[in-house]
């Protein structure tokens, strides 16, 4: 039983060797090649530098607006049925209010009906639907004419019912909000709604109209060059506010608290990121281990996307703070090597003090048959 101190001595060898053994998540740290990239990997490594950053910001400056959505202009509103007018006779109250001048001006309201007609005294029954203002105007003066000489004829709206913008998701207020004579921009429904702060996405919202849909960065825009331009909302359009409750950034590794951070906005930088997260483990952290994983849920389509971030300079820092990071993106922070090895050895102490024990017990038996 000669062999037992020569395994321990191997055994000490082999544990004294065992960084590259060491438990913990490893990655390449070269960036692919062109050709590693065309025969199918399924990441590509992305150094974070400077220049990643302005190619970054030049493309999200580039997206925009659609331009059809900027481009669109109201007309002048159209009267559709549900809206309530007011009309007016100059000089003939019996005409303006038939209710009695006492009433509220709404209890003197006509109605434009489901069809889109109109009844008026001594004008009758006619179409006022997708009529301007002033086209109806027109038409009941020249009817009028008949028994009323040189009529003067002004019209209102007392209550709008016909063209409406609807809202869902994470909004204070989700009352539809109607289309009037003055033009409604997008920023003024949503401020009119209100905005849960705590619980909406505002890099995703979805406008729909006409069957399409048209996806906004609202934050992102309102901080580009473009972000000015308004968007006019017109009847039948649709707005979406997205909930933040499965938009999360996935900080994991060697920081002071590993979490999901839900995401509200666009601007949310990797520095900010891993600050949420209490920082970096000082004791722990790896220089160059900091990943923004990205892409993975398609990662059938196209390849994943990992950047990586070189921190052992303070330049780094700046860096890190211009590099915006994504819904689903997992920030991983890897170990540094002295902390895969203690760990590594935390893990073998019941292994090396069998070892051990061994090893004693065979030396004294030894010990004893010598003597």
């Amino acid at each position: 039983m000669k062999f037992l101190p020569t395994l321990g001595l191997a055994g000490c060898c082999l544990f004294l060797n065992a960084c590259v053994l060491a438990p913990g998540q490893h990655m390449k740290t070269g960036e692919l090649n062109d050709k590693e990239s065309a025969t199918g990997s399924r990441y590509q490594l992305i150094p974070i530098t400077p220049k990643l950053i302005a190619m970054d910001k030049a493309s999200a400056v580039s997206a925009g607006i659609d331009p059809g959505l900027v481009a669109y202009r109201p007309e002048p509103y159209r009267i559709g049925p549900g809206d309530s007018l007011y009309i007016t006779i100059w000089e003939h109250p019996e005409l303006t209010s038939p209710a009695g001048s006492q009433q509220q001006t709404s209890a003197n309201g006509r109605l434009v009906r489901p069809d889109g007609t109109l009844f008026y005294p001594y004008v009758g029954l006619l179409k006022a639907s997708g009529l301007t203002l002033e086209e109806l105007r027109v038409a009941i003066t020249d009817r009028l004419t008949k028994y009323i000489e040189k009529p003067q004829v002004d019209i209102s709206i007392v209550a709008y019912g016909s063209q409406k913008v609807t809202l869902g998701g994470a909004f204070v207020r989700t009352d539809p909000q109607n289309i009037t004579v003055n033009p409604l921009t997008l920023s003024q429904a949503i401020g009119a709604a209100g905005v849960n702060a705590q619980l909406a996405d505002l890099s995703d919202v979805v406008l729909r109209r006409d069957g399409q849909e048209y996806h906004l960065d609202l934050d992102a825009l309102s901080h580009s060059p473009g972000g000015s331009q308004e968007v006019y909302l017109k009847g039948g359009d649709s707005i979406y506010l997205p909930y933040n409750d499965r938009h999360e950034v996935y900080v994991l590794g060697e920081v002071g608290r590993p979490q999901a951070i839900p995401f509200k906005t666009s601007d949310l930088s990797l520095t900010q990121a891993l600050g949420r997260s209490g920082g970096l483990n000082q004791a722990s952290a790896r220089g160059k281990s900091v990943y923004v994983i990205r892409g993975v849920d398609d990662m059938e389509k196209a390849p994943a996307s990992i950047y990586q971030l070189d921190n052992t300079s303070p330049s780094a820092y700046a860096v890190a703070s211009q590099f915006s990071v994504k819904p689903g993106d997992v920030i991983y922070v890897g170990p540094a090597g002295i902390t895969r090895w203690n760990r590594f050895i935390s893990q073998l102490l019941p292994s090396s003090g069998l070892l051990n024990n061994a090893t004693s017990a065979q030396y004294n038996l030894d010990r004893d048959q010598n003597l």
